[in-house]
């Protein structure tokens, strides 16, 4: 079975992908870095957006892609929490005329 059209194989290392995105961090252009690299600037972004770092206030530091992860979650659970909140309005009015 042959390759799909459109589709490219992984054909760079995490390792090489975090020290692009090192490189970019310390002041480097994406135009500098698609020049030296031969990376498109587009994918560049993207695993600048996956692999940079946050520093959170108590000196942990989390991966965008953690920190993303934990936004969906906490998105989640707020949906959740307005949803129980309405369930129990509804059951409290319920509740006072019986």
């Amino acid at each position: 079975m042959g390759a799909r059209i459109g589709v490219k194989a992984n054909r760079y290392s995490d390792e090489f992908k975090k020290q692009i995105v090192m490189l970019y961090q310390n002041g480097k252009t994406y135009r500098q870095l698609t020049a030296e690299y031969g990376v498109n600037t587009n994918t560049i972004s993207e695993w600048v957006r996956k692999y940079s770092e946050v520093k959170m206030s108590d000196d942990t530091v989390m991966s965008a892609q953690e920190v993303e992860r934990l936004r969906k979650r906490n998105a989640e659970l707020e949906e959740e929490n307005i949803i129980l909140k309405k369930a129990a309005a509804i059951f409290m009015q319920h509740s006072k005329k019986d």
